[in-house]
């Protein structure tokens, strides 16, 4: 069930599903004419005319036409200037998105429409009073494509530039690391070895961890009065024949099945359940802005802010004292893996400019300042590495000093004292 409610999701998402339905709807709209002509009243058939629904939809065949290719024209456009110029993971995302998919499946709908409209009048299918009704329906279609055309152009203004895919891809790391923040087991128990005579469930096939259904497993365990200690995360790396899981104690058949059906298993990593994948995406951005090619560190700079706002929330999960999913159980996500994926390619790529390395002690200073215990060790870890890259890389001793500088402050943060300062 679970694979299967994931392609259903993923589909529901797709571009294909939505213009399908405005396709649908526009063919409805126009076949609708016969059943619903003895509404338009007889003094109204007179001031619209009969051929006046013709000529619209001619126009608005031809146009819908034009539209709807320049539309995806931008698009794949869009899309590859973000593969150039961001990363390739923050594809999904503008695939994703809704307002382009609302966009081309009204343009879409609407050439439908006007085609099949054209169609039933070139065949003498309307009568009068459904010619009129035709043209109404017209009408309330041209309005409907004007105000998405006008929002779609302001939309094509930002879409796939570089703060849209900074924002977006922030935005998605930001929600998967909520997720997280709220439930780091996904409502299980926090991870004990399982013990030696537990059996492991093997992976049927390589790819990545996309989705775990610990709902599912906690009914299954219910059932066969087993518990589950959960090797993979989503996002976890998996081969054919490696253990995902582990189980107490041997299961029915059927149950094997359903244990199967809950770990969905992808050929490419998604943000819902992976909030490691939105740090990485967002360390990709930074690291390519930082390439001789682009060679621009304002970008890495936007990126460490919202890097920052993401590891913000990560600090704030919190173990549930009685979770859901109570014989499940499952590994919390390592800081120090969390802040190797958020800094450590722009530390390696950034170490010679000095703006950069700067504004990575300001914010590992900023979230050093918030921490607790477990993440204060590895964020003064981390950026006493990114002091070290910046200390080798850097030419000027003046460089170096502001550098050291803020690295001392951010140390301080907690309470290492300025005197730990060299002079």
């Amino acid at each position: 069930m679970g694979r299967a409610l994931n392609y259903a999701k993923q589909s529901l998402r797709g571009i294909w599903f939505r213009a399908t339905v405005f396709t649908v709807a526009g063919i409805l709209l126009a076949i609708a004419a016969p059943a619903l002509g003895n509404l338009i009243p007889a003094n109204l058939l007179e001031a619209l005319g009969n051929d006046a629904a013709a000529t619209l939809l001619q126009i608005l065949a031809t146009s819908m036409l034009a539209v709807t290719t320049f539309s995806l024209t931008t698009m794949v456009s869009a899309y590859s200037t973000a593969t150039q110029i961001g990363t390739p993971r923050s594809i999904q995302l503008l695939i994703a998105d809704r307002t382009s998919h609302t966009a081309l499946s009204t343009f879409v709908g609407a050439f439908a429409f006007s085609i099949v409209g054209i169609i039933a009048l070139s065949l003498d299918v309307y009568s009068s009073s459904e010619k009129a009704l035709l043209l109404l329906g017209t009408i309330l279609v041209i309005a409907v494509v004007l105000v998405t055309l006008l929002r779609w152009i302001s939309f094509l203004t930002t879409f796939g530039r570089m703060a849209d895919i900074i924002d977006r891809v922030g935005d998605a790391a930001s929600q998967a690391m909520s997720d997280y923040a709220e439930q780091p087991l996904l409502g299980g128990r926090l991870w004990v070895d399982p013990p030696t005579t537990a059996i492991p469930l093997e992976c049927d096939h390589p790819g990545f961890v996309v989705k775990v259904d610990v709902a599912a497993l906690q009914r299954i365990a219910e059932q066969e009065n087993c518990q589950f200690w959960v090797e993979r995360r989503p996002g976890s790396r998996i081969f054919a024949g490696h253990p995902i899981a582990y189980l107490s104690g041997k299961v029915s058949e059927e149950s094997q099945e359903a244990i199967q059906r809950a770990f969905v298993i992808a050929n490419h990593r998604t943000f819902e359940q992976d909030p490691r994948l939105g740090l990485l995406a967002l360390s990709e951005i930074s690291s390519k802005s930082l390439s001789p090619g682009i060679n621009d560190p304002g970008t890495a700079i936007e990126v460490l802010e919202a890097t920052h706002r993401v590891l913000d929330i990560a600090m704030q999960a919190r173990i549930p004292d009685s979770p859901d999913a109570g014989r499940v159980h499952l590994r919390l996500l390592e800081p120090q893996d969390m802040l190797q994926d958020a800094f450590r390619a722009t530390s390696r790529d950034g170490a010679s400019d000095v703006e950069v390395m700067m504004r990575i002690q300001k914010e590992l200073g900023a979230l050093i300042a918030r921490s607790d215990a477990p993440w204060t060790a590895v964020l003064k870890a981390q950026a006493k590495d990114s002091f070290a890259r910046a200390e080798r890389a850097l030419e000027l001793e003046e460089d170096r000093r502001e550098v050291e500088v803020l690295h001392f402050e951010a140390l301080n943060a907690t309470g290492i004292s300025k005197d730990a300062a060299p002079a």
